[in-house]
């Protein structure tokens, strides 16, 4: 088929479709569906959109119903509020400095701003200025948009207008209210100021990074002067470029570091980077032409920027800080309330919480303010020289984790680096506090802010260590009737629930009064106590109502707890201490006494309210026992009282060290004040041993010293803390802490302690028996009828079982703890056996063995026997005498001899009487014969062997009683042995027990 047919072919059948119209008609339908449907998803849009509209509007206008509408006075006040700064105080109305020292800001009218400076702020913040009425719709929805879907691009929305809103009247919380609220006060602001004057008050407002002192400035003509050291209306382009792109990111993109000083070049890029955007954005909108764009970039602009200046150092860093920190708590309660917010409500709500916070720094920023404090400013000062000066803190260290030991890594705050921190000193946190009113009259935040701008009086927390035993353990103890200065509680090895408390000198002390154990620093004393208090009642009937609010329940069951484990700051030990002080009622303290308005109006007041937490009668007490840890010479506190100029004061307080040596401290109080001392690293480093507690001590002093030159009256009270009544004296045994026996009186173990009239001791002391005994191998046994009186001791004293049991002390893993390390009259008290019957197995006892002579003193082993009572000394004129004369008897394994010459030998003697072969014999002297003829030596021949015959009978005797000794040769101690010797007391003070394990 040729080309021609083929086509033919194909056309035709088309051409005859066509001519019957079906193609015709067929696109005729389906226009009108796809119309129809066009149509219909136009007609939902639109409704669709006019319900979304009506939807948001009733959003947004749900979001702002609350606003308050602001007049135009009402919004200017707050739009150009940027002048009035609040004051601070000492106390006495004694003017401390401005608030917002720290923040530079000098105003300007705009008429003295470079045009550089505008065009280049409205290209960069907002280049539809001229045009918008306080907000612009695309930028929102862009916004919104890249909100929504989390675009990693954030562009912003907001107007210079808005920024203006958010600065000066609301708050920067990120909320979609707070945004609608920014965007109606815009569009509110706009109808009442003219451009100029919005622009105005933005350059007035906004921060600019740091000047070249290191100083947060704000403000045009601020940022002109600190950056470029001229003034706003004389910036050249690339200055005023670079100036406008600072309000972004300041402390990113300012040229100078934290403390003064221009940054390194690589740190100086990314805000070079951001004028070159600037000056990009002033291209594009027509301020500035191709060739000026050109030359700005050229421009070396880091040869402009000023030259580097000394920091300009506030001279009460940790004050100011510290006051305005807590005007601010102060006035987010204020401005909360009269909003009709409770303080409740604000600490369950984080965003009220941050928006009254917010609120509250900008009124004491800008609203004239006069803060009051209770600060002393000449005990603060000279508390400052003191902390300055001291030269005993001992040596600074590399900082490293106390966990890993590396060095500590931290970021640089102007590169972003991570640099290694370097060595750090020994830091010091103190507070002095007015018993009766609460009063914070000065403390000490550290040795130098630049150091570390931590403030370790009032902000840092740290163990306690032994500080806590007063208030979680003896105070409450005593308060409950549990214990009394005269209780007697054994320090021995003791297992409570997995945990065995050990003292600082890693033994034991055995029967000791709770005043002793508090001024020596006991721990195991100290945790035995706290195990019988112990509980959520604790937290709640005591260490809450001192302030130690942090403490919880479970915390308070923990039994380490007595011992300093938890973590306070120097203020709340300081303050909870005070209450000792102040008779048993907590005060808390403060540190702002009223705030006033500008005009005068009192709009906050201090109010004090005591809160019962001891009797008077306990809190007398607990400061009686504490005198003793200054006063007594085995107190842990003797070295502060040693520095103290007037030793006459009545001071009471309580060292603490935590393990590892980690802190140090002293907290003391008397009829009119609390001061503490703290010493430890930043990074929970130990202290060197030598001497750390003393070096705390010894500042602690100069700072009573120091205050008392300038407050005497305060610090040197005359009186003493008196006594409340219901306070008495009694005496006690010392060995339970009963009243005294007659057994525990013959002894001479009686002493005297005061008591709360309501807890003296009722029942007498049975802990002690008198009974005829012996002592078998250490063990006390009752005599029997046998036993030789000169071993056994008829006006003798033992523990009485039936004490031992009821107290507990029979189930101990070493009984003998009781006595440990004590001398004198406790060395006649004698343990009883478990089993006081002694079985006779009608032999005599085996014969003490390895006799010798050293000098005039016998020694010799111990019989192996299990019922020997002790040994009978006998002797002989010499080596021929067969008449031995018993010359004395003992209990232990060695006898002082005459001068004279003899010989001599020993003898067991057993619970029942019976008496040992002899041991080997022992010579004192020469005994060996002068020489003799033939004749003479022939006619002793004969009795010579016969003496030696003996001999050899007596050694073959002595032999077998060697053999007969085994193994039991080492068992050859003396009875003495296992008493241990009391450390001198002159070392104890240094040395305080206080374990955190």
């Amino acid at each position: 088929m040729n080309t021609k047919d083929f086509f033919h072919n194909i056309w035709e059948p088309m051409k005859e479709i066509w001519n019957k119209k079906i193609i015709q008609k067929s696109t005729r339908i389906s226009y009108h569906i796809i119309w129809n449907i066009v149509l219909f998803f136009i007609t939902i849009g639109i409704i669709g959109g006019f319900f979304l509209g009506g939807l948001g509007a009733g959003y947004f206008a749900s979001l702002v119903d609350n606003e308050e509408i602001q007049t135009e006075e009402q919004m200017a006040s707050a739009i150009y509020n940027y002048e009035e700064t609040s004051e601070l105080y000492f106390a006495d109305n004694e003017f401390l400095s401005d608030v917002s020292s720290d923040l530079l800001r000098d105003e300007t009218s705009l008429e003295n701003v470079s045009e550089d400076v505008k065009n280049a702020v409205i290209a960069t913040e907002d280049e539809y200025f001229e045009t918008h009425n306080g907000i612009v719709p695309k930028a929102i929805f862009r916004a919104v948009f890249q909100e929504v879907t989390n675009s990693s691009t954030k562009t912003g929305g907001s107007t210079l207008t808005q920024q203006i809103i958010k600065n000066q009247i609301l708050t920067n919380e990120v909320s979609f209210e707070r945004k609608a609220k920014e965007m109606l006060l815009a569009m509110r602001l706009e109808r009442f100021f003219e451009k100029d004057d919005i622009l105005e008050a933005y350059l007035n407002i906004v921060p600019f990074g740091r000047n070249s002192s290191g100083q947060n400035i704000a403000g045009i003509q601020t940022a002109a002067e600190g950056i470029f050291d001229t003034n706003a209306e004389d910036l050249k382009l690339p200055q005023a470029a670079f100036i406008a792109g600072l309000p972004q990111s300041p402390s990113y993109y300012t040229p100078f570091l934290n403390g003064g000083g221009l940054k390194d070049e690589k740190d100086l890029e990314p805000g070079l980077n951001r004028m070159k955007s600037v000056l990009s954005r002033m291209l594009e909108a027509g301020y500035i032409s191709e060739e000026e764009y050109q030359e700005a970039l050229e421009y070396d602009i880091v040869a402009d920027f000023k030259e580097p200046e000394d920091s300009v150092l506030e001279k009460y860093p940790y004050l100011m800080r510290e006051l305005q920190d807590r005007a601010v708590d102060i006035l987010v309660d204020v401005l909360a309330e009269q909003d009709g917010y409770s303080k409740e409500d604000i600490e369950s709500s984080s965003i009220l919480k941050e928006e009254y916070t917010i609120r509250a720094n900008r009124e004491i920023g800008s609203n004239g303010y006069k803060i009051h404090s209770t600060i002393d400013k000449e005990i603060y000062d000279v508390f400052q020289k003191i902390a300055r000066e001291y030269d005993n803190y001992g040596r600074d260290k590399l900082a490293r984790n106390e966990n890993t030991k590396q060095a500590i890594m931290i970021e640089d705050p102007d590169t972003g680096e991570m640099v290694q921190l370097g060595e750090q000193p020994v830091q010091v946190g103190s507070v002095l506090i007015e018993n009766s009113t609460g009063k914070i009259l000065s403390f000490v935040g550290g040795r130098d802010f630049e150091i570390s701008e931590q403030n370790h009086a009032t902000n840092v927390k740290r163990q306690t260590g032994s500080t806590m035993k007063p208030l979680a353990g003896y105070g409450p103890a005593m308060e409950l009737g549990v214990v009394q200065p005269g209780s007697v509680i054994a320090d021995v090895e003791k297992d409570f629930g997995g945990y065995t408390p050990s003292n600082y000198s890693l033994r034991y002390y055995g029967l000791t009064s709770v005043r002793e154990a508090l001024y020596r620093s006991h721990n195991a004393t100290a945790v035995t106590v706290f195990n019988k208090i112990k509980g959520p009642e604790l937290a709640r009937n005591f260490l809450w109502k001192m302030g130690l609010n942090d403490i919880t329940e479970e915390q308070s069951s923990y039994t380490a707890t007595v011992l300093g484990t938890l973590d306070l700051t120097v203020e709340e030990n300081t303050n909870a201490y005070a209450t000792f002080g102040n008779l048993g009622e907590f005060v808390d303290g403060y540190m702002i006494d009223k705030i006033e308005t500008k005009d005068g109006e009192v709009i906050y007041q201090h109010e004090s309210e005591p809160v019962e937490v001891f009797s008077p009668q306990t809190s007398y007490l607990m400061i009686d026992m504490m005198r003793d840890v200054l006063t007594n010479g085995a107190g842990t506190g003797t070295a502060a009282r040693a520095n103290l100029a007037n030793k006459n004061v009545d001071w009471a307080g309580k060292t603490g060290t935590t393990s590892d040596y980690r802190d140090t401290w002293f907290v003391a109080t008397n009829p009119n004040v609390t001061l503490s001392s703290w010493m430890g690293y930043d990074y929970k480093q130990q202290l060197d041993k030598d001497g750390y507690s003393t070096r705390n001590n010894a500042f602690w002093a100069k700072l009573v010293n120091a205050a008392t030159e300038i407050r005497p009256d305060l610090m040197a009270p005359s009186q003493k803390f008196e006594s409340p009544g219901g306070i008495v004296s009694r005496s006690y045994c010392a060995v339970s802490g009963l009243l005294p026996s007659d057994e525990c009186s013959e002894l001479g173990l009686v002493q005297t302690d005061i008591y709360n009239a309501d807890y003296v001791p009722t029942k007498q002391d049975y802990s002690l028996i008198k009974e005829n005994y012996a002592t078998i191998d250490g063990d006390v046994v009752l005599a029997g009828e046998n036993t030789p009186d000169e071993f056994s001791d008829g006006d003798g004293v033992s523990f009485n079982p039936e004490w031992l049991e009821d107290m507990g002390y029979n189930k101990l893993a070493n009984i003998k703890q009781l006595t440990a390390g004590k001398s004198g009259a406790w060395e006649k008290i004698k343990y009883p056996s478990d089993d006081n019957e002694v079985k006779n197995n009608d032999k005599e006892p085996n014969a003490p063995t390895s006799l010798k002579l050293n000098n005039q003193k016998l020694n010799w082993k111990k019989s192996n026997s299990s019922d020997v009572v002790g040994y009978r000394i006998y002797r002989a004129s010499n080596p021929d005498d067969e008449n031995f004369q018993r010359i004395g008897s003992t209990t232990n394994t060695s006898f002082t001899i005459p001068g004279s010459d003899a010989v001599y030998h020993v003898r067991a003697v057993d619970y029942f009487g019976q008496e040992s072969k002899p041991s080997n014999v022992v010579e004192k002297g020469d005994f060996s014969e002068p020489e003799e003829d033939e004749e003479d030596k022939k006619d002793e021949e004969k009795p010579k062997k016969k003496q030696n015959n003996n001999n050899s009978d007596n050694n073959d005797s002595n032999s077998n009683n060697d053999n007969s000794d085994g193994n039991n040769n080492n068992n050859n101690e003396n009875s003495d042995d296992d008493a241990e010797t009391e450390p001198d007391s002159e070392s104890e003070p240094e040395s305080e027990d206080s374990d955190n394990n």
